[in-house]
């Protein structure tokens, strides 16, 4: 029997709610039973998934105060929780407007004259989607909206930090009969995840690098697709020619934006000597303006720390930057208040790369500063690093910053803004190093992944056999 997981509120610190994961064999049933109802999802074509889809926005809709009081509770920020339900919304919009001419069969003409080539895909029957905590709704919907229109059924197991906006969820897709019956959302540790990469057919996995490992591994064992997006030390390179209002104001926003836990955080920040000390005095002004969301949601701009593990990350990578001489200019400390955990904007100085708030996924508001002297130097100071999701150049001139960024090892590279990828989906991007594995979640292959391409080859005229043996 499956134990239940008590779950914890990060405004107040009470654990005040309980999740039941579903027993194994449980688990196991209904995985078979998503795969037989995709049979007759795939064959209401194209047109039939992307009305069902259109259902179920107007069923979240309807129950949207409900889902929204859910993500709050969950993570205890508000203005993130709405921009994350807008975000979704607007997914399901764009996937239905572009999965047409995505998906659509070709047919041509090959290098024999008599033999033609008609290009088609069948879905993954099964996927399995595995999502972390820290955008609950966006994360266990950003790999399922395109896996559905592709024609799989799919099944969700967010994370069991942040399980509550499930129930609302899942009310909406109970209300449109035929997605209930190819997606689910199920309660669960890693034991469940577990469970759920033995049952499907393809797994997407958001999360850590410790646990992309393990789930990679075990679906390399069981010959299935792993999509893996995984941790991040986004660095960002100013140049001695940078916009500084425009530059710290984009870094703030990029390092501090939902409390800097995103994959996507600016967490190393790399400045020209000679703008060095201007850089560090105007982030720290604007850094120090910032305020707490307590003692309501809406006090301030910094929600609490939604994990306590990561508070005692945070507070870690804090007490040994300090400890090896690093100087704090605002913030430096994560607090208990109110029964949560936060922390300030901190801006770091006197840092190198022996300390583990440059060189570890911190997933916290911390932007530690090191000066350069040569764009070499930078770029080396960028690249060194056992991640490579995502970075930002900052320069006067386009161009200049661009041959920066041709050097830098990182999937997605924001020039003169930050974290860009999080609001740009059509550029397709892969992880470099640790971040991650296989194919890349934006762009056109974030929907034809899910499919397997098959060709079908033609012969449009008679010829006499075997011709390819004829010798006259």
């Amino acid at each position: 029997m499956t134990k239940p997981i008590e779950i914890r509120n990060p405004r107040t610190g009470k654990y005040d709610y309980v999740i039941v994961p579903p027993p194994p064999m449980l688990l196991t049933q209904l995985c078979n039973r998503l795969r037989r109802s995709q049979k007759s999802w795939q064959q209401i074509g194209l047109e039939g998934r992307i009305e069902t889809l259109k259902q179920w926005k107007q069923a979240i809709i309807s129950n949207q105060d409900k889902l929204t009081e859910a993500l709050v509770t969950d993570t205890g920020r508000l203005s993130i929780s709405e921009l994350e339900i807008g975000s979704f919304l607007s997914s399901i919009d764009r996937w239905c407007r572009l999965a047409p001419k995505l998906l659509q069969e070709t047919q041509q003409n090959t290098s024999i004259p008599f033999i033609d080539l008609q290009q088609t895909a069948v879905p993954y029957s099964l996927v399995g989607v595995i999502s972390p905590w820290n955008f609950p709704l966006l994360l266990s919907t950003i790999d399922t909206i395109p896996a559905l229109l592709a024609g799989c059924a799919v099944i969700v197991k967010p994370s069991e930090i942040t399980p509550r906006f499930m129930t609302p969820l899942l009310s909406a897709i109970n209300a449109v009969p035929q997605l209930r019956d190819v997606l689910t959302f199920v309660e669960g540790g890693g034991e469940t995840g577990t469970a759920i990469v033995e049952n499907v057919d393809l797994v997407c996995f958001t999360g850590s690098v410790a646990t992309g490992r393990k789930v990679g591994e075990k679906a390399a064992k069981l010959f299935i697709p792993a999509f893996l997006e995984l941790g991040g030390k986004d660095p960002a390179i100013v140049l001695e020619s940078a916009d500084l209002e425009l530059a710290t104001s984009a870094i703030l926003w990029g390092s501090v934006v939902n409390t800097g836990q995103s994959c996507l955080s600016i967490e190393r920040i790399y400045v020209a000597e000679a703008i060095f000390e201007e850089f560090v005095e105007l982030l720290t002004a604007k850094a120090q303006r910032l305020r707490l969301a307590y003692p309501t949601v809406e006090s301030g701009e910094i929600g609490p720390i939604i994990s306590e593990r990561q508070a005692a990350i945070i507070s870690d990578h804090l007490l040994d930057a300090v400890e090896k001489g690093a100087i704090v200019h605002c913030g430096g400390k994560v607090e208990e208040t109110g029964g949560g955990w936060w922390c300030r904007p901190t801006v770091l100085t006197e840092v190198n790369h022996a300390m583990k708030v440059m060189n570890e996924e911190t997933f916290g508001p911390i932007m530690p500063i090191m000066p350069f002297s040569t764009v070499e130097e930078a770029i080396n100071l960028a690249n060194d690093s056992i991640y490579g999701l995502s970075a930002a150049v900052f320069a006067q001139d386009e161009a200049e910053a661009l041959a920066v960024a041709q050097y830098i090892n990182a999937g997605g590279i924001s020039i003169n803004d930050a974290a860009l990828t999080a609001l740009i989906y059509e550029g397709e991007k892969n992880s470099f190093k640790f971040s991650g594995l296989g194919g890349s979640r934006m762009g056109a292959a974030a929907l034809t992944r899910f499919m397997r391409k098959k060709a079908l080859l033609v012969k449009t005229k008679s010829i006499p056999d075997p011709w390819w043996f004829d010798a006259q």
